[in-house]
């Protein structure tokens, strides 16, 4: 089943960028203009992301509330389109994973999403749920052995249909035995939502090494069928669609010169790669080691848990093969926990021959193949 996102936005040109990104990253999109179109869209159908467009931003934190309090969506991603009057760090403590400003350019745009493809799968395989019919125990506040039945289990929780109700915000502590094993399963959990059927949702707390190793082979060889991978794709080379900056908006210059001609395109186009880099702080010589995810002409994306904040300019140093790319850049947009987009700063003609060289690599690479480094410890 592919990837499935919900796009909750009104602005026809907002919606063709995104739209055009997800679907050339494998992602099945779905559109729609209005709160309660997207809320009655969220109750029936289980997405692996929803993007909010936040021009209301009383609307959109209404959507992304009812969104975390659903059975079906409370663990997507939410990804938030602000502009320069809403409040970024109010829609962080909301729950919001990422943010994609105004105005939208397919540049910027791509490399979030592209990170948020890779969550997306993760959570996805996380999250997937097997059906199962086994007995299960139940301790909970001053309750013992309760009885209940199993009817689904993940990696990260299950559903338990319950003979009692449970109370509210109540930790639970239940043992099962799989079908095809005799030895008892033994985990605690948090309940997420209860419907009045007698059906609850447990999230799974601090599980043991030996459970979880026992969940995962059960789940691998009981799940009816594996997530497909998006596609491993180039950046489409047709083209750039951008949407209309509000008046005032200063032009983004850089990606204008890099789009100044129908050559600047075609180098445009993103090559996909998992290259060992080391990534400097300007005037710090202390280096950090990350992976290179992919990289054009004007910039590249960067896979590290502790990014540096947007702003910062860093140099990037490359091995791969015979050859050394070292070139500065500025980080433009910053994905906590995952990594940053780096736009390049090509300033002499020997950086753009050098780009262009690594480029050549990886495209008689076929852009989706490793290219080995060389004397580099950190590909992976």
């Amino acid at each position: 089943m592919p990837l499935k996102s919900l796009v909750v936005c009104a602005d026809d040109a907002t919606t063709l960028v995104l739209r055009g990104i997800l679907e050339a990253l494998g992602v099945k999109v779905e559109l729609c203009t209005t709160a309660a179109e997207a809320s009655a869209k969220l109750a029936d159908t289980r997405y692996d992301s929803v993007i909010l467009d936040c021009e209301s931003e009383s609307e959109a934190t209404e959507i992304l509330r009812l969104m975390r309090s659903s059975s079906r969506n409370s663990t997507s991603l939410a990804i938030a389109i602000a502009g320069s009057q809403n409040n970024v760090h109010n829609m962080f403590s909301l729950g919001i994973n990422f943010v994609l400003y105004k105005p939208i350019s397919e540049d910027r745009a791509w490399s979030s999403l592209r990170a948020a493809r890779t969550l997306m799968q993760r959570e996805r395989r996380l999250s997937r749920r097997v059906p199962v019919h086994a007995k299960v125990s139940l301790d909970y506040s001053n309750v013992e052995n309760a009885t209940g039945t199993l009817i689904d289990l993940s990696e990260e929780g299950s559903a338990v249909q319950s003979e009692k109700k449970l109370p509210p915000d109540c930790r639970v502590y239940f043992q099962f035995a799989l079908p095809g094993h005799t030895s008892l399963i033994r985990l605690s959990g948090e309940m997420v939502w209860q419907d009045s059927t007698g059906r609850v949702g447990m999230r799974f707390v601090n599980v043991p090494t030996s459970s979880r190793r026992v969940l995962r082979n059960w789940l691998t060889i009981n799940a009816p069928a594996t997530v497909p991978a998006a596609p491993v794709v180039p950046r489409p080379a047709e083209k750039i669609v951008k949407t209309t900056p509000a008046a005032g908006s200063p032009p983004d210059s850089a990606l204008a010169r890099l789009r100044s001609s129908p050559g600047n395109r075609r180098t445009q186009s993103r090559h996909a790669c998992r290259l060992g880099v080391d990534v400097y702080r300007t005037g710090v010589p202390v280096p950090n080691r990350c992976s290179l995810t992919d990289i054009s002409s004007g910039g590249c994306y960067i896979e590290t848990t502790s990014p540096f904040p947007s702003g910062t300019r860093v140099e990037i140093v490359v091995r791969a093969q015979d050859m050394k790319l070292r070139v500065q850049g500025v980080v433009q947009s910053v994905h906590p926990g995952f990594g940053m987009g780096v736009q390049l700063a090509l300033k002499t003609p020997q950086n753009h021959e050098d780009v262009q060289s690594l480029i050549r690599l990886l495209a008689e690479s076929n852009q989706d193949t490793e290219v080995s480094p060389f004397h580099d410890p950190w590909s992976r």
